[in-house]
């Protein structure tokens, strides 16, 4: 039996069953793509905030694991504030690009929107295992299985293509055709890595058909995937924090319909 360190905070987030994690980012995400307005994704971003500090999650990896997300929101935002809808006074106007009152508050209102989107969506899927995640999209949402098999081998191969990517750099190092040309290095040996990946897939295909994993009856699971009050508990949370910013949003009179005129 393995020791459990008191030491190392446990992430209450991992026992959770990943198509509850999936239903609390999709239904969240629903909520906030309805409007464009700052408040709703301030309220939404500050929520998620402190539930990120019951999540337990260290800073290191939390900062690692979304640092994705803090550089890509800003650039979207600086798009937005160049090239939004123009409103109010024209700060900067260059060629295509205008910078007025309403693209600023836009671009605003964009970042917070990607923010509050794309950090929860890291940090509940950061701990995922792609097997349980097929378990709970087979057993709970009854998608195919072969649909669902099939992504999971597609998800294992993933890990190797580094490995491969690695291995085709010491091959052409090690005959020599790597010492210059990078940019047609790198084509040659993208080429070469999407030939293996295609035979490799081929393979695991001809594998996985001969052990009937393509067989049409009905398919019997190795585990079982849990669904209780926990599960319920993280989709109302996931619910229940895009419900507030709308409701936020509503009543500081900022709700911006995304269909609306």
């Amino acid at each position: 039996m393995t020791a459990v360190n008191p030491a190392i905070p446990v992430n209450p987030v991992i026992p959770v069953n990943p198509v509850a994690r999936l239903g609390a980012t999709l239904l969240l995400a629903l909520c906030l793509v309805l409007t464009i307005d700052w408040v709703s994704a301030s309220v939404a971003l500050v929520l998620e905030l402190v539930v990120f500090v019951f999540i337990r999650m260290p800073a290191r990896q939390f900062w690692l694991r979304t640092l994705p997300v803090w550089v890509a929101a800003p650039l979207t935002g600086v798009t937005i504030a160049l090239y939004g809808r123009t409103e109010g006074t024209v700060f900067f106007e260059f060629a295509f690009a205008r910078v007025s009152e309403g693209s600023i508050t836009l671009a605003i209102a964009t970042v917070l929107r990607v923010l509050a989107i794309g950090l929860p969506a890291v940090v509940l899927f950061v701990t995922i295992d792609p097997t349980e995640l097929a378990d709970g999209l087979a057993q709970r949402l009854r998608l195919p299985a072969r649909f669902v098999l099939g992504a999971l081998a597609g998800m294992r191969l993933i890990s190797l293509f580094l490995d491969d990517w690695r291995s085709l750099e010491l091959a052409r190092r090690a005959r020599g055709v790597a010492d210059s040309g990078r940019i047609r290095r790198l084509a040659g040996q993208a080429f070469a890595l999407f030939v293996l990946s295609i035979r490799r897939g081929s393979t695991l295909a001809t594998a996985m058909e001969a052990r009937g994993f393509g067989a049409d009856v009905q398919r019997t699971w190795a585990r079982e995937s849990p669904w209780g009050a926990r599960e319920w508990l993280v989709m109302a949370a996931g619910l229940s924090i895009g419900l507030v910013a709308i409701v936020a949003a509503v009543a500081s009179g900022r709700w911006n319909f995304i269909v609306g005129p």
